[in-house]
């Protein structure tokens, strides 16, 4: 397992180089930079002396060899050294990268946006599987009944109905007409774990965002769930295990779900990158300062070199789960082999 862990990592760095590459090449197209908000007044000349002062003339490859060394080198150095509180070499002097539309570090935008996301997606995430897994598992060993066909409509209404109607629904339903929960998500607050009222209006306030992520994720697990299960049921290990005299319960719960839960541990960890895009307009429609609006508001403001950090981190996440994926595999099925 070690060195199937190592060569894969291996591996996933020339991916990312690539992934990089890519992806500075298409947002170096885009059109706009940081003289494009300038007012008219200002002459050419300034303008082209803010471009050369940026780096903005220099060659292509020059240019995205030296946005990979602030990405891979100086920013996980910084992140180190603000957690650890050590500094290495001339830390006061390290180059990073810089917002266009901030004037200020890029990743430290992130840090600052990275907990509302957190609040609301991880919520979402984890009450989504906590609700599909059990149902959709008993969906299929009822199948047909009035209990699978109440939840299969459930499912196709949450997972066909796109979360900004859910979302909108949500607002008029329960804040403007019953007044149950705040409008917008305020993201100010300052959760005191000492105080009850604090923790109160914190729930509050995530419950319709993550209610309705919680709706679409649970959708999308439950009807993988339920087809692994179904399809599981009719293998020979069942009937072997039943055939040996086995209780209906463990027959279920340690063989038939395990077995069943590789397809849906391949969506929920090829799952998390693309909800944190996928975010986008739940935090748009609840006001939610995370990382999907400061990927909105960035594309907005032509702020490239924000746009590129936040794409990257998301092909990071992407990599990333896809080698906790495969590790997973091999703890869910014990005849899938690393060696």
């Amino acid at each position: 397992m070690g060195r199937y862990i190592i060569r894969r990592t291996l591996v996933a760095i020339p991916t990312l180089l690539a992934i990089s590459l890519i992806i500075f090449t298409i947002l170096d197209q885009a059109p706009g930079d940081p003289t494009s908000n300038l007012p008219l007044t200002i002459p050419a000349e300034v303008r082209e002396e803010i471009r050369e002062s940026l780096g903005l003339n220099d060659p292509f490859l020059l240019r995205w060899y030296q946005w990979n060394k602030l990405m891979l080198v100086n920013e996980p150095i910084h992140a180190f050294e603000s957690v650890t509180g050590t500094c290495f070499g001339d830390c006061e002097e390290r180059s990073r990268i810089i917002s266009w539309s901030s004037r200020s570090p890029a990743m430290d935008t992130i840090y600052e946006r990275l907990p509302q996301t957190l609040w609301v997606l991880g919520l979402a995430l984890l009450f989504g599987v906590l609700i599909a897994v059990p149902i959709g598992t008993l969906q299929a060993y009822k199948q047909y009944s009035w209990f699978d066909n109440v939840g299969t409509f459930v499912t196709m209404i949450g997972y066909s109905v796109p979360t900004f109607v859910t979302g909108l629904m949500a607002i008029v339903v329960f804040s403007v007409e019953l007044g149950w929960f705040p409008t917008f998500y305020d993201t100010t607050h300052d959760v005191q774990l000492t105080s009850w009222s604090s923790i109160w209006f914190q729930i509050k306030q995530l419950a319709m965002p993550v209610g309705v992520l919680t709706l679409f994720n649970a959708a999308a697990f439950g009807r993988f769930a339920r087809a692994s299960v179904l399809e599981n049921l009719s293998e020979g290990y069942v009937r072997t295990a039943r055939s040996k005299g086995l209780a209906e319960r463990p027959v279920i719960t340690k063989h038939v779900l395990r077995n069943s839960l590789i397809p849906v541990v391949t969506l929920l960890t090829l799952s998390i990158p693309g909800i944190f895009g996928g975010a986008i307009i739940t935090e748009q429609i609840f006001r939610i300062n995370g990382l999907g609006q400061l990927l909105i508001v960035s594309i907005g403001q032509s702020d490239l070199p924000m746009v590129q950090t936040l794409t990257f981190i998301f092909a990071v996440l992407t990599v990333f789960f896809n080698l906790v994926a495969d590790v997973l595999y091999g703890f869910l099925d014990p005849r899938i082999r690393y060696d």
